[in-house]
């Protein structure tokens, strides 16, 4: 366990005010992590520098792609033996990141931060997020037939390995499901850790709530069908 090579993955879009602190905390919660990478998504801030001066191996898309792009190109370029992601924007605590290690046992698939176990800071989560955010999980647990509470979360660790019996297609925030319902369709066990939630202290999230959310619950919905026809 303790030999295992880390990468954790930051796509980022106009986060300029968080990067830089972002990824400092990200090597200080973990000793000897491998590597951060910043996949600075068509940004016009200046996020790609501020990553880079920070020690981060920045991968800049131009224009911007989407945060399902950046992520996939991000797990394309990881070495590490396992992947951590979160967001850049600091709300996802990288204090938390050694949670999700230690929970990362080599008979499971997927570790999730899930904010609903653990707290959100005032102004966290808007009300409508937090109705849709459980209303895509009520979901996602009947049709797959699981008993997770944060489907949507960002915030995650798997074994690299993973990745190498996957396909992803999500070019925007259907990513998490994405990746997700990837590692519940592997049959083997996802588990969650109550992680924090903080506020956000700059810039605004490129989130649809409605556009996005029919987005995954499409995505939802249909690769239950075609799993279940396979």
């Amino acid at each position: 366990m303790e030999d295992r090579k880390t990468t954790v993955i930051l796509p980022a879009h106009d986060e300029a005010g968080t990067i830089a602190d972002v990824v400092a905390r990200c090597r200080a919660s973990v000793p000897g992590l491998d590597e951060v990478i910043v996949v600075d998504d068509g940004s016009r801030d200046g996020t790609g520098a501020l990553a880079a001066g920070a020690g981060a191996r920045v991968i800049t898309l131009t224009p911007n792609r989407g945060k399902g792009v950046a992520l996939r190109r991000g797990l394309e370029e990881a070495r590490g033996d396992v992947i951590v992601l979160l967001d850049a924007d600091g709300q996802d605590a990288p204090e938390d990141i050694p949670l999700l290690l230690e929970a990362l046992r080599d008979e499971v698939v997927m570790v999730v931060g899930s904010r609903f176990l653990g707290t959100f800071g005032d102004g966290a989560i808007t009300p409508l997020n937090r109705f849709g955010n459980r209303a895509l999980t009520e979901v996602l647990n009947a049709l797959y037939r699981v008993r997770l509470t944060d489907t949507q979360a960002g915030f995650r660790a798997f074994h690299r390995r993973f990745l190498d019996r996957i396909s992803l297609s999500a070019t925007r925030y259907d990513i998490e499901v994405d990746l997700l319902l990837s590692a519940v369709e592997t049959g083997r066990p996802v588990i969650e850790v109550p992680v924090r939630r903080m506020a956000r202290s700059y810039g605004t999230s490129d989130l649809g709530s409605f556009r996005d959310g029919a987005r995954i619950l499409r995505k939802i919905v249909r690769r239950r069908i075609a799993h279940a026809l396979e």
